[in-house]
């Protein structure tokens, strides 16, 4: 599977913890990542100043569902589950 084009739901949905360009602290869930362009597209993709945590995501149905905001949900969900207690 490909990523939906405009997009983009994997770089906003999830928190970050790791420094990325641009956001040296990472930066929290809900927010989009600077490294998105204008077409929902990572900047800094396949490059080696890409976080690692943004390198595990591979796009599934499962993730990605049929549209941006079941992504989103499901990564939503994902953030509160995995959140620290």
């Amino acid at each position: 599977m490909n990523c939906r084009e405009h997009c983009g739901a994997c770089c906003t949905a999830p928190s970050i913890t790791s420094p990325i360009p641009g956001m040296p602290d990472g930066k929290p869930a809900n927010v989009p990542c600077v490294q998105l362009d204008e077409q929902f597209r990572c900047k800094i993709f396949g490059k080696p100043e890409r976080p690692a945590f943004c390198a595990s995501l591979k796009p599934s149905h499962e993730m990605c569902g049929d549209s941006r905001s079941q992504a989103m949900k499901w990564l939503g969900d994902l953030e509160i589950a995995t959140r620290p207690l």
